[in-house]
């Protein structure tokens, strides 16, 4: 069976995320965007612990459903369309921060367990190393290899990913308190490391570059901070509905087809720059000034492609044996605004996503899968449109830099016509039914 899997999540316990994170309202984000297996987020946290040992119940092995009288709240407010099976799968973040090689490290990670009873051995013995009811992705004063061994110790089947690898300042690959290589990481403990969180600001391309990843399966999730941001980035299976079967498909290559992928121009960190000034360079810009803002002097923030390019011992193009499928999307509020010529969060756009996922199904397979003909039928022919750009890459790109999201687009002034020029002033950002707007890019920082 083929499906989408966003395993990289936050609740509302965590730090600067959104009230709504609770598990009905990401069950019925996750069923609007055609996710079939989801994270939990923050399982360490006691409070959010309580809440999915009370509202889950076992489901595959190693997976967990919504409680029925919950579940039946959500479905109930789904069009027909949007009401495929959907999964928990036990997972949080952890940020480590600790000093090695004469510099300080603040490494985030991804771990999963198979089970509550994993997951409160895990909680046990991590909470000596920090507050974990502080926040929903605690801090803990700890090594990475050393929370890599509590992971592996807390239950057969429990594994860790780094998170969202090339951040300048969190990612186990990022400029500012980083490493050179995953190994030097997690030392004699690596080999238990298969999978490789990519994050926003890059793609597998990207890491196809440096051949020292190429053991990895590359995995790709939203690390959502409100429920609509679901699904921007995802991985797909071919497997069994399974936890174990997930796990073995990153680890071995069976059953792993791929990443979908925001455009890594879209993330906060793609190119160097200094926001504060305005200034965003290349790599080759950067390097030309010494790594120095032209306009303050002070030194500017390397971003996620320079990054990459100095680790990079291959040029761009090539694809490894254990690389999968690497597909990208533009999120479809963004599409609809584009079409109506207002913002992604406002009521008009919620109204024209509601038509379109009743009538076409979930957002993912929308984008990715329905045939462009079936949407032109479906009368929406500007829809179809956006949608046959986007999967021959006919897109326009501002990239991010220092903190500043990029944007994507698919149709620039010379597509306006006439139609869209007569929409009138733009709407203000409406409630939306399930407590937010469907929104893409905001929302986290990776």
């Amino acid at each position: 069976m083929r499906y989408y899997a966003d395993l990289h999540v936050h609740s509302r316990y965590s730090r600067a995320c959104s009230r709504n994170s609770d598990l009905p309202h990401l069950a019925w984000w996750a069923r609007r965007k055609g996710i079939t297996v989801l994270g939990t987020g923050d399982f360490l946290h006691p409070v959010w612990a309580g809440v999915l040992r009370e509202s889950l119940v076992p489901a595959e092995p190693g997976l967990f459903r919504l409680r029925d009288d919950l579940d039946r709240e959500v479905l109930e407010t789904l069009p027909p369309a949007c009401r495929g099976p959907l999964r928990f799968l036990l997972q949080v973040e952890v940020a480590t921060n600790y000093r090695r090689g004469g510099r300080g490290r603040r490494i985030h990670h991804l771990c999963y367990a198979p089970g509550f009873d994993a997951a409160g051995r895990l909680a046990r013995a991590l909470s000596p190393y920090g507050d974990l009811a502080s926040d929903g992705r605690p801090a803990l004063a700890m090594d990475s290899r050393d929370l890599l061994e509590a992971v592996l110790s807390c239950g057969e089947g429990s594994y860790l990913v780094p998170a969202h690898a090339w951040t300048p300042w969190f990612g186990v690959l990022g400029s500012k308190s980083g490493f050179d290589g995953v190994d030097e990481c997690y030392g004699d403990l690596t080999g238990h490391v298969f999978a490789l969180e990519t994050g926003l600001s890059s793609d597998p391309e990207m890491n196809w570059r440096v051949s020292s990843l190429d053991r990895l399966r590359l995995v790709s999730h939203s690390d959502a901070h409100s429920p609509p941001i679901l699904g921007r980035n995802a991985t797909v299976f071919d497997t069994e509905v399974d936890y174990f079967a997930v796990r073995r498909a990153l680890e071995t290559g069976e059953g792993y087809v791929g990443t979908v992928d925001l455009y890594p121009e879209a993330g906060k960190y793609h190119l160097d720059g200094h926001r504060a000034c305005g200034v965003r360079l290349e790599p080759a810009g950067t390097r030309e000034r010494g790594g120095r803002c032209p306009v303050c002097g002070r030194k500017l923030t390397v971003g996620v492609l320079h990054r990459v390019e100095e680790l990079a011992d291959r040029p761009p193009g090539r694809r490894p044996s254990t690389g999968g499928e690497a597909l990208k999307i533009v999120p479809l509020p963004e599409i609809a605004g584009e079409i109506l010529g207002v913002g992604p969060k406002t009521k008009s756009v919620e109204r024209a996503l509601e038509g379109l996922t009743a009538a076409l199904g979930p957002e993912l397979p929308l984008l990715l899968q329905v045939p462009v003909r079936r949407v032109r039928e479906a009368g929406e022919p500007e829809a179809a449109e956006a949608i046959e750009r986007l999967r021959t890459h006919r897109v326009r790109r501002e990239p991010g830099y220092d903190g500043e999201f990029g944007s994507i687009s698919l149709f620039g002034p010379e597509d306006a016509g006439e139609q869209r020029e007569q929409q009138g002033p733009r709407e203000e950002p409406g409630p939306g039914g399930r407590g937010e707007q469907a929104a893409s890019a905001g929302g986290a920082d990776r």
